[in-house]
């Protein structure tokens, strides 16, 4: 089988001026200050260390920019994976995380080889729109402790025994905690559309929110109080601890059972963008 495939940098770089490099700065400046603190939250999110949503954006994102096959799209965090990453890594621990991701990686490119994008045709519209909705609720719920702020040692993976967990313990909420979340989630979303393309809304959440909390000293959880001093993550001197040994039999099922699931969400979310 021929597989054509030839990355669309090259392409690009033939016509490039300094007038693409510029417009490219800013686009890329833009995109950066949004996706590194998203990132960090959809680590927290997914139940590993804020360290590890950095290296993923910036590792990731210069691997598709430099493979992919358009010039009109770009790569960054989805929260679509939360759900699935956050289950696996309370299960399994990060290093068969790891190893997930790995045989989710060779499940796409067989996927890939094989053609397996001619099947959308065949899925029903209202499929894909549950299919969405239903990544939105699980999300959703994964964001309800953090959101107010509630005293809860051990959050389940699992939906319904999440939420009872969550429910049982929502006598434990921080005010303080609630307003700073809501406000924030205010400015993003009336954040006026025309002033979304120069300063999202989500930076300027942020920043208020970072400077209120250190200027008036609001007693929230913050990053570091969290996780400790981020930087520690980056120095080879110290490793960061890991759950779990990882799998040495490629028989595991529920291993392979979630990396078919991994495998099968990103091959879709590429087929909602499309």
């Amino acid at each position: 089988m021929h597989i054509a495939f030839r990355p669309k940098l090259l392409e690009t770089l033939k016509k490039y001026s300094g007038q693409d490099f510029r417009a490219d700065a800013i686009a890329g400046l833009t995109v950066g200050i949004v996706a590194l603190p998203l990132a960090m939250a959809f680590a927290i999110a997914s139940g590993v260390p804020p360290q590890a949503g950095i290296f993923t954006a910036v590792i990731a994102g210069f691997i598709i920019s430099a493979l992919g096959g358009t010039k009109v799209a770009i790569g960054g965090p989805t929260g679509a994976f939360i759900v699935i990453l956050y289950g696996i890594n309370a299960k399994y621990g990060t290093q068969n995380l790891a190893v997930c991701t790995i045989m989710a990686g060779v499940i796409l490119l067989v996927m890939g080889a094989a053609r397996f994008g001619t099947m959308i045709k065949y899925i029903p519209y209202p499929v894909t729109m549950g299919f969405t909705s239903g990544i939105a609720v699980l999300i959703f719920s994964t964001q309800i402790k953090d959101f107010f702020g509630l005293r809860v040692d051990k959050v389940p993976s699992e939906f319904v025994e999440k939420m009872g967990v969550l429910i049982g313990h929502a006598h434990t909420f921080q005010w303080r905690t609630v307003v700073l979340a809501a406000a924030s989630f205010a400015i993003i979303k009336l954040w006026p559309g025309n002033w979304q393309r120069r300063v999202p809304g989500s930076i300027v959440a942020l920043v208020l929110g970072t400077v209120l909390v250190a200027g008036f000293h609001i007693p929230v959880e913050t990053i570091g109080t969290k996780f400790g001093d981020i930087r520690k993550g980056f120095r080879p001197s110290s490793p960061q601890p890991s759950r779990g040994r990882p799998s040495s039999s490629w028989f595991n099922r529920r291993l392979r059972s979630r990396s078919w699931r991994r495998s099968n969400l990103c091959f879709a979310r590429s087929w909602l963008m499309a």
